[in-house]
Parts: structure tokens; C-alpha cells; sequence
């Protein structure tokens, strides 16, 4: 136990009384404490698997279930009001106006029957039931689950100690005297049952959505992780070409000199400088794009692959069983590297998506180079419904990786299934025409 500050005169305090005031606290919180608001029944979610199948016009009368239940049960109930003849006036609107107010207010609704309960006792038979009657039993019970589902565990454990307390307090006061059939160990046990089964289903329903956000979480950090890694391999691949292709021109700056006999020292300096200019600039570079390096990453001894390497590419593909075509449009051409990269990995990823995803189903890849940038075009059909090999998931990080590399290169592309059920990847990558670069240089 704590010693209270020195100074102070405030006793400390047992752990029971700080469990007591805390449930009096969680109590007035719950039933007390704005018990009057307005909270309309929303109406039910038509995404799920069995209101999706409905059509559409069924599926707006099927939002209304909830409200559609708690009426009929306000219903049966009017029914249960009735069978007394001489205060069927009296006790149907006491049995009836509480299942309905839990559709607006549900905390108020609870208070009404609570108050309901033993007005309608006073009017009513004895013989029938104390201290509910089979109305108010019905009554009380409904509400208590209705409340329940729209409110917290918490405030159902509190309107079943609610309840307890009354049946007790009704049953020491006015039991020995009006006792014909005690009602109120009935509706503990029924009570308690069917909030335990409400209380479970708050549990599963805060638990599953707990798991759907953590998965929503998970997979938006994967995809973003996925984009990191794709732009640092991007980030290497061209600095390994930008990287090669300085290196050629400080050599050939150092070397252009010796090629000419009686270089003027105005030549000379011209090439030191772009000499030590394209060393500077390789520096740099390497300093800028060196930190998106793994550790154990190396720079590869032969050069990026091109669309001239395509040819091996594909022959690699048809070995593992996927029957795939090229067909290349308009006149081949030399383009930059980065595009020629860029090109030739989209076109490995596509196919790789094709080998995962429809294994058996043959493969398309066509090559067009038009005027002002290059486009491609990889299809695929449906998998064949008597292949060996299923489908293998995936999470689509080669989509990701793909626009990544065209938004880099400020093309566009378009992905999706096709009418047949295959799949199909649509690439433009402009490409700036010599005349028009060396005229902007």
C-alpha cells in the first residue's frame, strides 16, 4: 500500500473502494450519462455474402432487416399484451413502446421498460407472472438484447446488475406477499445467457476488425516497401549505366589529345576539363546513388540487358514450358540505354507474372517502334482447365515495379484481364528524337 504524500490528509485508499467507484463511475458513464440521446439504427450493411447475391432491388429492402426483426419482435410481444383482455389497453404500449425506442434511443429504451415493469404488474394479474409479467417479460428481455448489440459489453453487464437488483428488491419487499411464481431467476439466467452470446460476438466482430486493419496496415507497408526496393533496384541499374557511359567519356578525353599531332593548348584544356568534369560528375554520382546500394550488392561484370538480348530471354521462357511469340513493328532502332533496361525488364516481368499466374496458357509479346518512343504489349490467355501446374499467388509487386520504371521514364501503361480471361500489359515509353535534343543542347 502507498504512504501518501507527507502534507497530505487524504486517507489512501483500498483497492476494493477503487474498484467499487470505478464500476459507480462506468455505471453513471453508461446508463446515465447522456441516456436520452438520439441514436438511430443505422441500416445494415447488403456487401455481405449472402445479401451481394440478391438483386438490386431486394438488396435496399434487405438494409432494413434489423429494423424489420425488432418490429416483429415488438409484434409478438403486442400479441403476448393481449391475451389479458381487461388491461390489453394498458399493458400493450407499456410491452411495445420500449422494443420500439431501441431503434432511436437505445439507453432510454432500457429505462422505460425498466419503469414499465412494475406498472404493469400493478395493473395486471399476479397469477400470470411475477414480478413480470409474460409482456413485460418478453419486453424486457428483447430490450436487454437489442441494447446490448447496439451498446458496449460493458453497459450489458451493467443493465443485467440493473435487472438482478430489481427482481431482487421486488422479490424481499413484495414476495411474501404477492407470491404466485417467482419470474426473476427466469430472466437472470435467460439474460445472462443470451449477453453472454452478444458479448462474445462484440469480441469476435472487435477482434476481426482489429485483424482487417492490421492487414490493411500490413499490405499498404508491404507495397511501400516493395516500391522502396524497386526504385534502389532501379536507382542501380542506371547507375551502372550512367556510370559506364562517364567512364568512356573521361577516357576518351584523356586519350583525344594524343590522337591529334600538335594538339593547341586551347584543345588541350578542353578536354582536361571535360575530363575532370565527367570524373566530378561520376563521383558525385556514385556518391548520391551509392547509399541505395545493398551491402552485399555488386556491380554486374556484363552490361545491362538490352532489347537485342530479348531473343534469349524468351528462349529461357519457352524451356519452361510457356509458349510465347514475338513480333517487333516499325524500324528497329538504337535507344537509350535506360529504355532499352527499362523495356527489357518489363517485359521479363510480364512474362514472369504469366509463368505464375496462367501457367500453360501461351504468350504474346510485341515490340512497336514508332514515332517518338517505343510501345509494348505483352498478352497472355486464359490457363488451359485441364493444366497440371495451379495458379500461384501473388501480392501484384511486379504491377508496382512495372510503373514504377514507366513513371520514371514518364510513360504510360495500362494493365488488366482481358475479355478471354487472359491478362494484358500496355507500355508506351517516349523516347526524344536526336534532331530535336541535339537542337534543345
Amino acid at each position: 500500500m502507498q504512504t501518501p504524500p507527507a502534507g497530505d490528509g487524504a486517507k489512501p485508499r483500498s483497492p476494493e473502494y477503487r474498484l467499487a467507484a470505478s464500476a459507480l463511475r462506468g455505471l453513471r458513464q453508461d446508463l446515465f450519462h447522456d441516456a436520452f440521446a438520439y441514436r438511430p439504427l443505422p441500416r445494415m450493411r447488403v456487401d455481405g455474402p449472402l445479401t451481394r447475391r440478391l438483386p438490386g432491388s431486394l438488396r435496399g429492402y434487405a438494409a432494413w432487416t434489423p429494423h424489420a426483426v425488432i418490429s416483429a419482435a415488438a409484434l409478438i410481444t403486442l400479441l403476448l399484451a393481449a391475451v389479458d383482455t381487461s388491461v390489453a389497453a394498458l399493458l400493450a404500449p407499456l410491452a411495445v413502446l420500449p422494443i420500439l425506442l431501441t431503434m432511436l434511443r437505445p439507453t432510454a429504451a432500457f429505462w422505460l421498460s425498466m419503469a414499465a415493469t412494475p406498472v404493469s404488474q400493478v395493473f395486471g394479474s399476479y397469477m400470470d407472472g411475477y414480478p413480470w409479467l409474460p409482456a413485460s417479460f418478453a419486453c424486457h428481455l428483447t430490450v436487454l438484447t437489442v441494447v446490448a448489440i447496439r451498446t458496449k459489453p460493458r453497459t450489458a453487464a451493467y443493465m443485467w446488475a440493473v435487472t438482478a437488483a430489481y427482481g431482487f428488491v421486488a422479490d424481499v419487499i413484495l414476495g411474501p406477499v404477492y407470491y404466485y411464481g417467482d419470474d426473476t431467476a427466469p430472466m437472470l439466467v435467460l439474460s445472462a445467457l443470451v449477453l453472454l452470446v452478444v458479448a462474445v460476438w462484440h469480441t469476435r466482430r472487435e477482434a476481426r476488425q482489429e485483424v482487417t486493419a492490421q492487414q490493411t496496415v500490413t499490405a499498404h507497408e508491404r507495397s511501400k516497401r516493395t516500391l522502396l526496393e524497386e526504385r534502389s533496384t532501379i536507382a542501380r541499374e542506371l547507375h551502372d549505366v550512367v556510370a559506364h557511359h562517364m567512364s568512356v567519356v573521361a577516357i576518351q578525353a584523356e586519350a583525344a589529345p594524343y590522337r591529334v599531332e600538335n594538339p593547341p593548348p586551347e584543345l588541350e584544356r578542353a578536354f582536361a576539363t571535360i575530363r575532370e568534369n565527367a570524373v566530378a560528375a561520376l563521383t558525385e554520382l556514385r556518391r548520391v546513388l551509392g547509399v541505395v546500394r545493398a551491402e552485399d550488392y555488386e556491380a554486374p561484370d556484363a552490361p545491362q540487358p538490352t532489347l537485342a538480348d530479348l531473343d534469349g530471354l524468351l528462349a529461357n521462357v519457352r524451356d519452361t514450358g510457356l509458349s510465347v511469340q514475338k513480333t517487333v513493328t516499325g524500324a528497329v532502332r538504337e535507344l537509350p540505354q535506360g529504355v532499352e533496361l527499362s523495356a527489357y525488364r518489363i517485359v521479363q516481368e510480364a512474362l514472369s507474372n504469366t509463368l505464375r499466374h496462367a501457367p500453360g496458357a501461351t504468350a504474346q509479346v510485341e515490340i512497336g517502334y514508332v514515332l517518338g518512343g517505343l510501345g509494348l504489349r505483352i498478352v497472355n490467355g486464359a490457363p488451359p482447365a485441364g493444366a497440371l501446374l495451379k495458379p500461384s499467388p501473388g501480392a501484384g509487386h511486379g504491377i508496382t515495379g512495372m510503373r514504377e520504371r514507366v513513371s520514371m521514364l514518364d510513360g504510360e501503361m495500362t494493365a488488366g484481364a482481358t475479355d478471354e480471361g487472359g491478362y494484358e500489359v500496355a507500355v508506351y515509353l517516349p523516347v526524344p528524337s536526336t534532331r530535336s535534343s541535339e537542337g534543345d543542347a
